[in-house]
């Protein structure tokens, strides 16, 4: 029987012992660079993802007024469609503006609105004092008789043009005072008036304000009780409102915020996000203001 050495069998372990921690220790660091090598690649493909000029986040240049902030995801595809095809009628809009706006942001803003409110001036009447619509809305914010009478103004009674279509009326002699929805600044303070009190009814929510302008307060709150939500903006009560008023609403974010970049509009410099949204621009919805537009 062979004797087994005991100096030479510790001097054995003790080697064992020495290989097994060297390789865990060079596992460990191998492991360590990995990781942090991948770390680094990781961090490389943030930067240059953050830096990619075709991201979308980045693209637009289109600085919408203060109180339409938030409407830029649902507005922005019908504003780039609207300042194609409308260039011509929002650069003569623009110009006629020039007169009469610094005027009504002088009377607004003695009631506390926005000025943004200015732009229905274009959109109602196209600044025609004279102008007057199938249903009898008269003057620069196309006021009707009995908003006209509750706000104190002078009117010439008017009979729709289907009603006298109906009874077939002859033409009412002119009484002799003017009608004061003819007259900009009496006219001026009674709408700023009237969108003070819509605002109260509104939640100051300054969409909702000027669908009432457009369809009447009572089909607003409708259709804000259609919703079931407490407090809906407009794009929750959008498709409970007549199809005109959706485009009118529509159309005074776009003025606004064309008005708001109009050096780079002019000078084919606005950009805007490419998000693939259809948008439906109603012509038909402004055919009758650039008429009297054109008259002017």
């Amino acid at each position: 029987m062979i004797k087994r050495n005991p100096f030479v069998f510790i001097l054995y372990c003790a080697l064992i012992s020495m290989v097994i921690i060297g390789a865990t220790n060079y596992t460990a660091t191998a492991q360590y660079k990995h990781k942090k090598a991948h770390a680094k690649k990781v961090h490389l493909v943030q930067v240059v993802k953050e830096e990619d000029p075709d991201s979308n986040t980045s693209t637009t240049n289109v600085v919408f007024p203060k109180i339409l902030c938030g409407n830029e995801e649902q507005s922005m595809a019908y504003i780039e469609k609207f300042s194609t095809n409308r260039r011509a009628y929002l650069i003569r809009t623009y110009n006629r503006s020039k007169y009469f706006f610094p005027k009504a942001i002088s009377i607004l803003t003695k009631h506390h609105l926005p000025e943004e409110f200015t732009i229905l001036l274009a959109l109602e009447s196209a600044f025609n004092a004279n102008a007057i619509s199938k249903a009898g809305a008269v003057g620069y914010w196309q006021i009707m008789d009995e908003v006209a009478k509750e706000y104190g103004l002078k009117y010439t009674p008017q009979i729709p043009l289907v009603e006298k279509k109906k009874q077939k009326i002859k033409k009412i002699k002119k009484q002799i005072f003017k009608d004061d929805r003819k007259d900009f600044i009496k006219s001026t303070y009674a709408a700023a008036r009237y969108l003070k009190d819509r605002s109260r009814n509104l939640n100051n929510d300054p969409l909702l304000v000027v669908a009432s302008y457009n369809c009447g307060v009572g089909n607003v709150w409708n259709a804000m009780e259609k919703t079931g939500k407490n407090n809906p903006t407009f794009w929750d009560v959008k498709n409970y409102l007549p199809a005109e008023t959706r485009s009118y609403v529509m159309n005074f974010i776009t003025l606004n915020v064309i008005f708001k970049n109009y050096k780079r509009f002019t000078n084919n410099t606005l950009t805007f996000n490419s998000l693939k949204v259809e948008a439906d621009v109603d012509e038909a919805s402004l055919s009758e203001v650039t008429t009297l537009l054109h008259k002017n």
